[in-house]
């Protein structure tokens, strides 16, 4: 538990040139993966996502999928600095509650090929698990991330996302960590339309044995940034999301999903 801990509060003590920059992506993440954007200082950012749990193949007579339960989650974000960017999420998936930090570190290379890089870390509670009698003792989890994204001819914005999640399986006894790596893009069409796919590869466990992949489109209207997906991962919360999908990434196992965000005027 200290190495990871120590990992991402190493990674986030970081510091290098100023993180301001020409913007790569227009959110502050992808469907789930971080990117190197942070609010610029003193704002807020409201977050309301939704992932339904049966898929699309459900068919009319449960409106493909969305008449039966949904993961939600809501979440909180604050600029303390241009360069530093705090967060609160929960969704109802086990109650997991999350505080967390981005860090913008570095904006640099050429004007055709700008690139920036960033560091986030989160501490995350599961507080109603009922996996094995255990787990009381073992739902906290950790994680640190190591973010890079870079602009291709302008219209093309691909990040990598490497992680280490402390005790991305709850009903083990023994925490452990594990390393995952997280890749996204987003090809912008007009200045408000995109598309976007991630993929996040990792080691399996026998209960989330698939990748997660996800693809959609956005819609930037300056202050809020809609995002309709579809994925075979219902979980939201990073250290839920990369611990892996229960199914595979096939036609009659992707669901609904959407991200709404909303920056605040205060």
């Amino acid at each position: 538990m200290r190495r990871i801990l120590s990992f991402a509060l190493g990674v986030l003590a970081i510091t290098g040139a100023s993180a301001s920059g020409q913007e790569i992506f227009r959110s502050v993440q992808s469907a789930n993966l971080p990117t190197a954007e942070i609010l610029p200082g003193g704002s807020w950012l409201f977050e309301v996502s939704h992932r339904s749990v049966n898929p699309f193949s459900e068919g009319a007579d449960e409106l493909w999928g969305l008449d039966g339960p949904m993961v939600n989650r809501l979440g909180l974000a604050y600029s303390a600095h241009d360069r530093v960017q705090l967060g609160i999420l929960r969704t109802n998936f086990l109650d997991n509650v999350e505080l967390n930090a981005k860090v913008g570190l570095w904006s640099g290379g050429s004007e055709a090929l700008p690139v920036k890089m960033a560091a986030m870390g989160g501490v995350s509670w599961n507080t109603d698990v009922t996996v094995t009698p255990t787990v009381e003792e073992n739902e906290m989890q950790a994680y640190g991330q190591l973010i890079v994204n870079a602009l291709l001819g302008e219209r093309f914005a691909v990040g990598a996302v490497p992680t280490l999640l402390y005790n991305p399986r709850l009903a083990d006894p023994d925490s452990e960590s594990a390393f995952f790596v997280g890749l996204n893009g987003q090809a912008y069409l007009t200045p408000s339309i995109s598309v976007l796919v991630e993929w996040v590869m990792g080691d399996a466990n026998a209960e989330t044995p698939e990748d997660p992949i996800t693809f959609g489109i956005e819609f930037n209207t300056g202050g809020h940034v809609f995002k309709l997906v579809s994925t075979n991962q219902s979980r939201m919360n990073p250290a839920q999301l990369l611990g892996g999908a229960a199914v595979e990434f096939e036609p009659e196992e992707w669901m609904f999903g959407f991200n709404i965000t909303r920056l605040l005027p205060f």
